[in-house]
């Protein structure tokens, strides 16, 4: 059996007798004891113990209650116990942060571990301070930046911050103000709700609350982040509800809480109304329901008053009636038949179910008992002191548990795992809970996310949407609480002059950026390979646009480049055939073959520029262009050389008849081409062409182009075969009138003409064209000056040949002569 001896004793915190939620507290710590007490696998031949004793949320009693734990029982010696049978191992409490750090600047004196069930600022987290101090709850520097993460899912930054005025207020707000403008998150104001205080002090205080109303009634601000411990809470319940009695306008927010927020009422507030509240968001430890205890709680009947200090006080207020075994008057009330049932009273006023601070109890009470577990087999195996044939814990002294508690690792009975971090604090996730209201007081927490500090960045909050019941005022519609309107895509964020940065303008994307989200900062511009819409909200595409032999430009202009270049052969072929005849034999008949073939290949050469650009391409096509023109350019220079040496030759005395002949003509069209060939060779050496991509030009398109590497060398092409071709019109412009049958100088004149009249107008259209339009100017001044020389120096002559062969006669032109 086990012994009936006390040898461990549990002393617990925080009793507030007007509040009933504070009773489960109590029954928490009853259930855990007894369920260790009844297991026969942890603390065999032991049993836990527990005083409970009341803070009032005073320091000056918290520091009471604390010595006293240091006193023999009934007399009040700090530091004097003579009672062997009560040995202090630990303390478990408090619930406000407040309390929990006065008890622990004693706790830490003595060395026992302090295990607290409620919030503890983070700030105040002073391992030198607080040294033996264990929470039951994870830092609440998790839960400030889980609402972050919740204020970004929704899209919240214009938000009210409510902080208890105190110094734990004034902590949060030097944390979360920082954390919200690093996040992009606003404050509309900052409310400061009023600490506990006592009873004849609370109205005074409500009404100076009722003073700052008016800040609540900011319509942009529809989502409020409220920071207090329970005490402060009731404050802030208080004035919105002494509100409707002064006929002030109703608050219809979504409240964003921390985990130490619950609708627990005392006595006056049981039949409050808290719709106000219907939809608020709060982060509470993760918890489950440990097995045997609403069993345990409907065990519950106000006969236990004899070993229940406190359940006659809740009985009374719970029910409204009055113990049979009181002493008070209890004229005024019922007598309790004792078959009241805990589950008929309503959720503000007693929970069936296990809360989140009595969950940390009864974690507490089952770390505890595993510490001390854990101590006694260690113990076991060093040194043992038997006593009337019993094992006696003698040497277990409250310090020596810290370095158990550290690295305690357990699953209690509900199948969670409880230990500490390196800091003392719990490590768990926090459930985000939405309060449902209903019109009789009642409410239900439904779970609608998970936030679990331990994950990865970014990814530590989840939501289910869907999920989410919102005040009724909202429609169900997802509310909006920012400054002022969205700035939607296409627009972009102008800070507005001495506004907060959550305040601005929305300006227009500039010309091709975009934006594609709602406020944006700034707009940004598209990859090279897509272009603004029209709205300028999303990239499209570019349409690769290049002189295609598909679309109708390029397929007129091969149509051309084929007929031309058949007409060349024809003309080629038809001289070939009558090369022996005098039209044929006049100006040098390889001079009008070299002629015709140049002009057949720059006819061809016009095909390079059609087609999506290549390396290849890009290196042939102003090359083959430049020689081949270039030649065709030498040789009607040649040809009207030796028409002018012909006619010098004639005259009587002249020397000219020895520059007569194919040298000087073969002469004239290589010095010609080969000038040509060296600047594109230069050209080729120094900076090639290639091809490229121009998204610049023309929007939604990519122009698929060869850069021609060197402008300059382009243009120094063009000046050259300029240069020739006003070199062969000058000189045929003055032989033109020189008489002849068949004297080419007035066509080549002609000719000369239309070629310089084409490339003239090339220059600026050129220029002033983009994408394949500049590559169809191009083909087009190709064509035209190749089928002006083509046609003014050849049609003429086929025209005889053909048509008219009597004049194609050697007696015909003597006749003439």
């Amino acid at each position: 059996m086990r012994s009936e001896v006390l040898t461990n004793l549990i002393k617990g915190y925080q009793l507030i007798a007007s509040n009933s939620q504070n009773y489960q507290h109590i029954l928490a710590l009853v259930f855990a004891v007894k369920e260790i007490n009844e297991n026969s696998q942890i603390l065999p031949n032991m049993s836990l113990g527990f005083y409970i004793l009341n803070s009032y949320y005073v320091a000056r009693m918290t520091y009471k209650a604390t010595l006293n734990l240091l006193s023999t029982p009934q007399r009040f010696v700090p530091n004097f116990r003579c009672d062997s049978r009560s040995n202090l191992i630990a303390v478990i409490g408090g619930l406000v942060s407040e309390t929990s750090a006065n008890v622990a600047t004693i706790a830490a004196n003595y060395k026992f571990p302090q295990l607290t069930y409620g919030s503890f600022s983070s700030v105040q987290d002073d391992k030198t301070l607080f040294s033996s101090l264990y929470q039951m709850v994870p830092n609440e520097e998790h839960q400030y930046r889980g609402v972050v993460r919740l204020l970004h899912h929704f899209r919240w930054t214009w938000i009210g911050l409510f902080a208890v005025d105190d110094d734990n207020g004034d902590r949060f707000l030097q944390s979360v103000v920082p954390m919200l403008a690093q996040n992009g998150i606003c404050y509309s104001y900052i409310f400061r709700t009023a600490k506990r205080t006592y009873m004849e002090e609370l109205i005074d205080i409500v009404i100076r609350q009722l003073e700052k109303y008016q800040l609540l009634m900011d319509e942009k601000t529809n989502a409020c982040f409220v920071y207090g411990e329970n005490p402060s809470l009731q404050v802030l319940r208080m004035m919105l509800f002494y509100a409707t009695f002064l006929a002030l306008p109703l608050v219809d927010k979504v409240w964003i809480i921390t985990s130490q927020w619950d609708f627990h009422s005392v006595s006056i507030q049981r039949l409050w109304d808290i719709q106000i509240f219907h939809g608020a968001l709060s982060f509470t430890v993760h918890s489950e329901q440990p097995p045997g205890f609403k069993t345990f709680t409907d065990s519950i009947k106000p006969s236990w008053a004899k070993r229940d200090g406190f359940i006659q006080n809740f009985w009374e207020q719970a029910f409204s009636c009055s113990l049979k075994i009181s002493n008070g008057n209890v004229e005024s009330k019922k007598i309790s038949t004792g078959k009241e049932k805990l589950e008929s009273l309503p959720r503000t006023f007693f929970e069936m179910s296990m809360t989140g601070h009595s969950y940390n109890i009864y974690n507490a009470v089952y770390a505890v008992a595993h510490v001390l577990h854990a101590a006694y087999i260690s113990a076991s195996k060093h040194r043992r002191s038997v006593e009337r044939g019993r094992v006696s814990f003698r040497y277990a002294q409250p310090w020596q548990l810290h370095c158990f508690l550290k690295n305690i690792l357990f699953n209690n009975s509900a199948g969670e795992s409880v230990y500490f971090d390196k800091n003392g604090e719990l490590i768990a996730g926090f459930d985000v809970i939405n309060w449902i209201t209903f019109p009789n007081g009642s409410f239900v927490r439904v779970k609608v996310g998970r936030l679990d500090p331990q994950a990865p960045l970014g990814n530590e909050l989840t939501i289910n949407d869907d999920q989410i019941v919102w005040h009724r005022s909202f429609n169900q519609v997802l509310p909006i609480s920012v400054c002022n309107d969205n700035c939607y895509p296409g627009y972009s964020r102008k800070k507005k002059e001495g506004k907060k940065f959550c305040c601005y303008d929305c300006a227009p994307c500039p010309e091709g950026m975009i934006s594609n989200q709602k406020d944006m900062d700034t707009c940004f511009k598209c990859p090279e390979d897509q272009y603004p819409n029209k709205d300028q909200k999303q990239c499209i595409p570019r349409v690769k646009s290049y002189l295609s032999y598909q679309e109708p430009l390029g397929f007129t202009f091969t149509m051309f480049v084929i007929t031309f270049s058949l007409i060349t052969a024809f003309i080629l072929g038809t001289f070939w055939k009558h090369q022996d005849t005098p039209i044929v034999k006049a100006n040098n008949r390889t001079l009008t073959y070299i002629l015709l073939i140049s002009l057949l290949l720059c006819f061809l050469c016009s095909l390079l520029f059609i087609g999506q650009p290549g390396k290849v391409t890009c290196l042939l096509r102003q090359m083959a262009f430049g020689i081949v023109f270039s030649m065709s350019l030498s040789t009607v220079l040649a040809k009207t050389i030796t028409v002018v040496l012909a006619f010098m030759a004639t005259k009587p005395g002249s020397g000219m008849r020895k520059w007569l002949g194919k040298r000087l003509a073969n002469s004239v069209v290589l010095s010609g081409s080969f000038s040509q060939a060296s600047i594109c060779i230069v050209w080729l050496i120094t900076s090639p062409p290639f091809p490229a991509t121009d998204t610049h030009s023309v929007n939604g398109e990519i122009i698929l182009q060869c850069n021609e590497g060197s402008p300059f060398m382009f243009y120094c092409v063009l000046s050259y075969m300029g240069f020739l071709a006003t070199v062969s019109f000058t000189v045929a412009f003055f032989a033109r009138k020189l008489p002849d049958s068949f004297n080419e100088a007035k066509f080549i004149t002609f000719s000369m003409l239309i070629f310089c009249s084409v490339w003239l107008s090339f220059v600026p259209t050129y220029l002033s064209s983009k994408g394949k339009y500049m590559v169809a100017v191009e083909i087009f001044s190709i064509l035209s000056s190749s089928a002006g020389l083509l046609g003014s120096i050849f049609f003429p002559k086929c025209y005889i040949i053909i048509l008219r062969p009597e004049f194609n006669d050697k007696e015909h032109i003597k006749r003439r002569e």
